[in-house]
């Protein structure tokens, strides 16, 4: 991708953190990339083109730093994956606010469904590999259900994320609180009470 392009998906993600996709205005984006509204309008089509771009490019950038790496247990690199959802970095929180923001919009506007829903399949099935990965290096008990402990952390993550958003939870007790559902969710079957 050119850079012109990171730089007008970056003003792009920053509108809306900013301002809500209720305030994503193509001319919102341009001031705040500070080029023409043409620009725009050539590189990704209209609004909802723009939106699309952008919605990929949040997640290319959540990819970066909370993608785990190789040679670790399935356990840890799952652990990994959702405690990098929270960091106290402006690019983590903003990326945040940006997913918050569609999935709430998503409840309204139609369009927005298949963007939402291929983006959280493909959440859910990183971490549903994650729990495979963990119960073939026996990191993570059989019983566990990768596909069903996966949709329960990315909802739990989601829930999380509004609340440390509003500053109504540190990263530190968000952290805290995955660890904790974390060992809950991937105990054995018979351990849990």
């Amino acid at each position: 991708m050119s850079d012109r392009k990171q730089q007008l998906l970056g003003a792009t993600c920053r509108v809306i953190a900013r301002d809500g996709i209720r305030g994503l205005r193509v001319e919102n984006v341009a001031a705040e990339a500070g080029v023409s509204t043409a620009l725009i309008y050539y590189h990704f089509g209209d609004r909802a083109g723009l939106l699309a771009h952008a919605m990929r490019h949040v997640n290319a950038r959540a990819e970066s730093y909370a993608r785990a790496e190789e040679g670790r247990s399935g356990r840890e690199r799952l652990a990994l994956q959702v405690l990098g959802e929270f960091q106290d970095d402006d690019l983590v929180r903003e990326n945040s606010a940006v997913w918050g923001e569609v999935r709430g919009a998503a409840v309204f506007d139609e369009a927005l469904r298949p963007v939402v829903a291929d983006a959280t399949a493909r959440w859910v099935a990183d971490l549903a590999e994650y729990i495979d990965q963990g119960k073939t290096d026996g990191s993570i008990a059989d019983e566990v259900d990768p596909h069903g402990v996966a949709v329960r952390l990315t909802a739990f993550v989601e829930g999380l994320s509004n609340r440390w958003l509003s500053q109504l939870m540190s990263t530190d007790d968000v952290r805290d609180h995955l660890l904790r559902v974390l060992d809950r969710e991937l105990a054995c079957v018979g351990d849990n009470p």
